[in-house]
């Protein structure tokens, strides 16, 4: 060993990381006399700082216990402690060897490290005291960029618990600013599914004005439907037992029985296409409905099986520009009223008032949401949840005004609507002929197509 490093060396802080953390394994070298000598070693199942007499055998060994079969090696020096060059994921002893010399020459240090697969299913992220960002395919710095999840830590420690079965120490990042990564096999020194990168001290912070959005990139991940119902089921309201069969992520379930004992089987779009993929009543096959309808697996990112609600109301709720709750909905189930093939009713008293309490648990806590939900007699249940206030208000489904107006009759349905959208003329908006729902498919897809789109009344139509 050469003599001691400076406490501050980027190894040395490593070093110190790993007496309490799992960190990816790793060895390092000092250039003394050009030549590389080993520093630090922290490999699985061998002692801290285990000695090797040459640099081959130690990268060697490295090598073996990695779970990806490749290297990576990061150069640095006293007064740049910043990574100089980087070499990433080789896959040869010999060529990571041979790159350890040459920087060495050079007057570097190295740390070499096992590969860590951020795109394995699991997620990295920071813990800032109470607030957690994570995401999926990115390193811990990728929270830095847009398109992360920010929940609060209880949040976070719930959501990790149901989707991996583990997460990141909470505690250790009390007060302080904790990067880590959570994966699907083992691996680091410990051996275990967390991996940290870094850990320092942080000015305390307090998650009470974090509201989740999405989407992001772990919604991405698991499918914007699955995603919203564990947001619900976070948040404490109602939500029917649900398992999802993800692309990426093992099965997981989370919510309550409703007591049927019934499943029905739904897709799960990566992002929200209303009313597009696949619904089905009962169990059907999941990989078969995958291939399906998302044969290039870029659209749909998990299936859900959700335990059925005996309904006897079923609808949706917004809450629109002004700030305004709508409930609209329809005797049974609900497909054919959210599908625009069956106007909203008048509904009863207790119906609303259920389908409100739902609204204000769920809105104390994440703001302005809107939903699809079934009442059973005694309970109202979320069956899908979005953030946001809607941007309609009254008759006025997307606000703006038009150099001419071109009519569609919802009869014609869903898809009929879709192809007429990318079709209109730009500064031209829709009328919507006949009844449909402020909260129903209809309305979401015009929404989503910021096309200017108002509905025309029945007592609009009957003037004429």
């Amino acid at each position: 060993m050469s003599d001691r490093p400076s406490a501050f060396r980027k190894d040395a802080v490593l070093a110190r990381l790993a007496e309490q953390f799992n960190v990816a394994q790793f060895v390092s070298f000092a250039p003394k006399a050009g030549a590389p000598i080993q520093q630090f070693a922290r490999l699985a199942g061998l002692p801290a700082d285990q000695h090797f007499d040459t640099p081959a055998e130690a990268i060697g060994a490295l090598y073996l216990r990695s779970v990806e079969g490749t290297l990576n090696v990061r150069s640095f020096n006293e007064h740049r402690p910043q990574s100089a060059e980087f070499l990433y994921g080789l896959s040869s002893p010999l060529d990571v060897v041979a790159a350890v010399e040459r920087l060495s020459a050079a007057g570097w240090f190295t740390i070499v490290n096992e590969t860590i697969d951020v795109s394995d299913g699991g997620v990295s992220g920071v813990i800032l005291d109470d607030i957690v960002e994570f995401g999926p395919d990115v390193t811990p710095r990728g929270v830095e960029k847009a398109g992360f999840a920010t929940l609060r830590s209880d949040w976070a420690r719930r959501l990790f618990d149901i989707v991996y079965g583990f997460g990141p120490d909470f505690a250790s990042a009390k007060s302080a600013r904790l990067e880590f990564s959570l994966h699907p096999k083992p691996r680091g020194y410990r051996q275990s599914h967390v991996i940290y990168w870094e850990f320092g001290e942080n000015e305390a912070m307090h998650a009470a004005d974090v509201e989740p959005r999405w989407p992001n990139g772990f919604s991405r991940l698991l499918g914007d439907k699955a995603y919203g119902l564990l947001i619900g089921h976070l948040a404490g309201v109602p939500v029917p037992r649900t398992t999802v069969i993800s692309r990426r992520v093992a099965p997981f379930s989370f919510g309550e029985s409703t007591g049927t004992r019934e499943i029905w089987t739904r897709t799960c779009p990566t992002e929200q296409v209303p009313g597009h993929f696949t619904t089905v009543r009962g169990w059907t096959d999941p990989f078969k409905l995958l291939n399906a309808e998302d044969p290039d697996h870029r659209a749909i990112a998990s299936v859900i099986a959700q335990e059925g609600v005996p309904a006897t109301w079923s609808g949706a709720a917004i809450c629109d520009a002004e700030g305004n709750l709508h409930v609209e909905g329809v005797l049974g189930a609900g497909d054919a009223f959210m599908l625009g093939k069956k106007a909203p009713q008048e509904l009863p008293p207790e119906v609303l008032s259920a389908v409100e309490t739902l609204y204000q648990r769920t809105s104390a806590q994440l703001g302005a949401v809107r939903f699809e939900w079934a009442y059973d007699g005694r309970t109202a249940w979320l069956l899908q949840l979005h953030k946001g206030r809607s941007v309609s208000s009254g008759a006025t489904i997307v606000p703006g005004e038009a150099a001419e107006w071109k009519s569609f009759d919802v009869r014609d349905g869903l898809e009929a609507l879709r192809v007429a959208l990318t079709m209109i003329p730009f500064g031209h908006g829709l009328i919507l002929e006949g009844e449909v729902g402020l909260t129903s498919h209809i309305a979401d897809v015009v929404r989503q197509a910021s096309v200017p789109t108002r509905m025309r009344l029945v007592a609009d139509q009957d003037s004429n």
